[in-house]
């Protein structure tokens, strides 16, 4: 099957879009990537999305609207892939669609007298369908916050059918917005596998970034600035006392906790602007580090922490990783074989495999979810049907 998935993260920079080729299911699943692009959001548009996830800002019709923007913006993504490619659009079976999260509430609370969790992805998927003709599926969270679990994260099990190994131990870090990361001990098997975001990973720095330079730049290219500038020991302790850190798994979170919050907190100091990017940088690693501390090492025989995400692009943190984790070899997931951009794209294109071959997509030690779930939810595009069974054909 010819596949794309498409991604947008917390950073809401705009669209990862990855065409795969898929033979098999589950552990068989094989994966071959034939086309990857990103299809950047103007500079006022990613403003509105960060206001939609702005209690203050995000006014129901904006949000109403905004899906079908975005909905638009996803499906150019899947078309851009293609022709990048020199692949039909036509010749694609399935599409899987993250969608762009724009509230994340994984903490119970009793509404009504009701018991409740949610998430929010926006990016109407009918309008992907109508622009594309292709399948698709989305909304992957919600199922399993359905089922009891935090609806994140998903792509552990991606992670397990592509990088578990027989011979060392891996941790799969993914630093997005937020950093998230996976366990995979050696010879694991899927009940085996644990994983939860750490924190922070590039959010409180592009926050930081974009206030100090009046939305003009969006992050640290290439780590510059905070190379530039001298941490600060008394802000970074206070950025560590945060509680967030020290719940033990499973644990999610996003920018109501470690956006505006966080960033406003560091732009009250009275330091140089390279000294509170660099100490925002360091939050980044220190909070990693501190999670591998804390939930892996002392549980897990680790050799190996395979970095993917924007923040593998910044020298300073994998600098700072690389001597805050001197016990394990830290590398880039180019490094094995699988290009850092294209990872969280490639994942909704096999977790969308997996919903339609009927598998379970979530992993409940991850989630906290009472049982396995399939995920998402299926538009059908041409040529689909659904039978009696209610299996879906393609």
């Amino acid at each position: 099957m010819k596949v794309i998935g498409l991604m947008s993260g917390t950073s809401a920079d705009g669209v990862d879009a990855a065409l795969v080729e898929i033979e098999g299911k589950g552990t068989e699943t094989r994966v071959k990537l034939l086309g990857f692009s990103f299809l950047p959001y103007p500079g006022d548009l990613r403003r509105a999305v960060l206001d939609l996830c702005d209690p203050e800002k995000g006014k129901v019709d904006n949000i109403c609207r905004m899906g079908v923007v975005l909905g638009e913006w996803f499906a150019q993504g899947a078309l851009r892939v293609c022709q990048d490619a020199g692949v039909d659009i036509e010749d694609v079976d399935l599409i899987g669609s993250h969608g762009q999260t724009i509230h994340h509430l994984p903490e119970t609370v009793t509404l009504f007298e009701t018991p409740v969790r949610g998430t929010l992805q926006i990016g109407d998927s009918s309008v992907v369908v109508e622009r594309t003709g292709v399948t698709t599926v989305s909304d992957f969270r919600s199922r399993d916050m359905a089922a009891g679990g935090e609806g994140a994260p998903v792509v552990p099990l991606v992670d397990y059918f592509l990088f578990r190994s027989e011979a060392i131990g891996r941790v799969m870090l993914n630093i997005g917005g937020i950093s998230n990361l996976t366990v995979l001990r050696k010879g694991c098997r899927r009940e085996d596998v644990y994983a939860f975001d750490t924190g922070p990973g590039n959010m409180v720095i592009d926050g930081v970034i974009s206030a100090l330079t009046g939305g003009r730049d969006g992050y640290d290219e290439g780590g510059k600035r905070a190379a530039l500038g001298k941490g600060s020991p008394e802000l970074l302790d206070s950025l560590m006392q945060h509680p967030f850190l020290v719940l033990p798994p499973p644990k999610s979170t996003g920018r109501e906790m470690f956006g505006a919050p966080v960033i406003d907190l560091v732009l009250e100091r009275d330091l140089p602007e390279n000294d509170l990017i660099r100490t925002v940088t360091h939050f980044t690693i220190e909070s990693i580090a501190d999670a591998l501390d804390r939930f892996v090492f002392p549980q897990c025989d680790i050799q190996e922490i395979v970095v993917s995400g924007g923040g593998a692009e910044n020298p300073v943190i994998m600098a700072g990783l690389k001597k805050a984790l001197s016990g394990q070899e830290v590398v880039r997931i180019e490094d094995r074989g699988l290009p850092s951009e294209a990872k969280e794209a490639i994942a909704f294109a096999i977790l969308a495999n997996e919903t339609l071959a009927g598998q379970a997509g979530n992993m409940p030690r991850v989630t906290g979810a009472a049982h396995p779930v399939v995920l998402g939810v299926v538009t059908p595009g041409r040529g689909c049907r659904i039978s009696v069974d209610s299996k879906v054909k393609i």
